[in-house]
């Protein structure tokens, strides 16, 4: 039941799923993340760690930066479904797309440059 209500508490939040859907293109630096969407640092953060929690995302950390990614294919069955539920159905939305477009640009420019911005690393 815990696992469960963490998935739904994780999923209740529509930056949460936004971050999801984002993580669909492959793994992400928090810089990259809080790029993408705008928010501080610290707001980025607690949503990361909710989703951590949740066991919908996983973690990293390679020199300064800490990325994150979907689980693989052995990821409890709950969030497998979880995430498929997500992607089938919100991949498609218009917000979805424009965040797609814009984390395009934001992968074209080198992580270092993206950091020095957000006076994050």
């Amino acid at each position: 039941m815990r696992d469960f209500m963490a998935i739904t508490k994780a999923l209740s939040d529509p930056n949460r799923v936004r971050i999801l859907l984002a993580l669909r293109q492959g793994e992400l630096c928090v810089c990259q993340i809080t790029e993408l969407f705008g928010f501080a640092p610290s707001t980025i953060s607690k949503h990361l760690s909710i989703l951590h929690h949740a066991h919908l995302i996983l973690s990293r950390k390679s020199e300064r930066w800490v990325y994150y990614r979907l689980p693989d294919k052995t990821a409890p069955v709950a969030v497998r479904e979880a995430l498929t539920w997500v992607h089938k159905s919100l991949a498609k939305t218009d917000e979805a797309a424009a965040d797609a477009k814009k984390l395009k640009q934001i992968l074209k420019t080198d992580l270092a440059v993206i950091c020095r911005r957000q006076k994050c690393c």
